[in-house]
């Protein structure tokens, strides 16, 4: 382990970690990567012996956030936690996976065995690592935001020895795991938000329209050459699901031509929110984080689609998608095409093993709270319910007043969350019983 620096943002003091972990936490000695950790603290209890709150980043394929302040639920949990921001494997300043090291496999099966070593199980062996030897071997809690939920779950499968509590927010996965049923569930929820978006700004219907037919013609170009097809824009509709989506997109449309044709600045906004240039692996590991057990995924998102005709890109009204990926991005998308092979070889895997440990969920102890937001269009609400009442420990708050972004958007929701669990005496400590308010939120509420 290594701290590569240590400096202040005004009210963080910050360290940082970087550590090297098997690519193979069942064969560790086939290789290592590097992990990197951000370990945050108020700056004047910076010398305290305080407990940590992990934060586990939604994806799949997502960095730790980059705090500019202390705002939000991360200002609440520094009041009584030490909180880390880990870059999951693959990510960030982690050993990072693009299209130039996917470039480097000399067949399609190399490169998807070593993509599918970046799934939930190596990164919660990654958090264990970085716990046991970097965060002094105590228990912690953590906060799951969407996948962060999937993560909390195999995290209680495998090593719930490691976890004083848990809180999660939009992300309590189906305990048997079917792309299928996902996405059968998830069309009518995209739908519903276009509505939504259309009801908001009518006139912004006859927009998406014309764009579309520009588009259908032919010969337009983003920035990095990639040719703006009507499947690409129509996957824009991936934002509607957070708070500010329909104002982003509404504001994206509102400049989208000069003259007749698209201007330059709808497409470079266009190509910035849809190169997955920041993020591959979010495309790449997409569907696979519902491999579990037998059955291949095979592209269940474009199947359920083309059921819907809806979604077709010659219907008008124009429908958004939302967060499904499709194979032809693997052609149409720059940064994904040396991923093309590999995620075709992924689709097909017949085998996976499994995430979720039922029975040690059923029989779990740690304390789980969780945020189930009704109206979510990533994460069925029906799903979350159907795992709660399934997994020991667990309470919900259901709730229709936020989007799948309500804890980055208001810190009331952290503060419900960890509020909850002090109310049934806090979560375990290393001795074995319950914390104390100090250890799970005392002054959050």
């Amino acid at each position: 382990m290594t701290v590569t620096a240590t400096y202040t943002i005004p009210g963080m003091r910050v360290r940082e970690h970087l550590t090297d972990v098997p690519l193979d936490w069942a064969d560790p000695s086939g290789g290592t990567i590097q992990v990197f950790a951000r370990e945050i603290v108020d700056p004047v209890r910076a010398g305290d012996d305080l407990p940590c709150l992990v934060y586990l980043q939604g994806g799949p394929g997502g960095k730790g956030p980059r705090p500019l302040d202390r705002s939000g639920w991360l200002g609440q949990a520094l009041r009584d936690h030490r909180v880390v921001l880990v870059d999951q494997r693959g990510t960030g300043r982690s050993t990072r996976i693009d299209g130039r090291r996917m470039s480097t496999f000399a067949t399609a099966g190399a490169a998807a065995d070593f993509l599918a070593h970046f799934r939930a199980d190596s990164i919660v062996a990654d958090h264990e690592h970085l716990r046991k030897t970097v965060f002094g071997g105590r228990r912690w809690s953590t906060l799951g935001q969407s996948y962060g939920g999937f993560l909390t779950l195999t995290y209680l499968s495998t090593a719930p020895e490691g976890l004083s509590a848990c809180y999660v927010t939009g992300g309590l996965p189906g305990l048997d795991p079917s792309a299928a049923e996902v996405y059968r569930r998830t069309y009518p929820r995209v739908e519903a938000k276009n509505r939504e978006f259309q009801r908001r700004y009518p006139h912004q219907v006859a927009q998406v329209g014309r764009i579309a037919d520009r588009l259908a013609a032919g010969d337009v170009r983003l920035p990095d050459g990639d040719v703006l097809t009507v499947r690409r824009f129509q996957s824009l509709g991936l934002d509607l699901g957070m708070k500010p989506g329909y104002e982003r997109l509404h504001w994206l449309l509102d400049e989208a031509f000069t003259g007749d044709d698209v201007s330059a600045t709808f497409l470079h906004d266009v190509l910035a929110r849809t190169s997955y240039r920041d993020n591959p692996l979010f495309a790449a590991l997409q569907e696979s984080i519902y491999g579990h057990g037998a059955g291949a995924t095979g592209w269940a998102a474009q199947a359920e689609r083309d059921r819907r005709p809806q979604f077709a890109e010659d219907a008008r009204p124009l429908l958004f998608t939302g967060e499904m990926i499709y194979p032809w991005m693997f052609e149409e998308i720059a940064e994904l095409r040396p991923f093309r092979g590999a995620v075709e070889v992924l689709a097909a895997r017949e085998e996976w093993p499994p995430l979720y440990d039922p029975d040690r969920l059923a029989a779990n102890e740690v304390p789980v709270a969780a945020a189930v937001y009704y109206d979510d269009m990533y994460v069925d609400a029906g799903l979350q319910l159907d795992t709660a009442s399934r997994v020991g420990n667990v309470r919900t708050w259901v709730t229709n007043e936020y989007e799948h972004d309500g804890v980055r958007e208001d810190e009331r929701v952290f503060a419900r969350l960890a509020n909850m669990v002090r109310e049934w005496g806090g979560g375990i400590t290393d001795a074995g019983g319950p914390a104390g308010p100090r250890h799970e939120g005392g002054s959050v509420a």
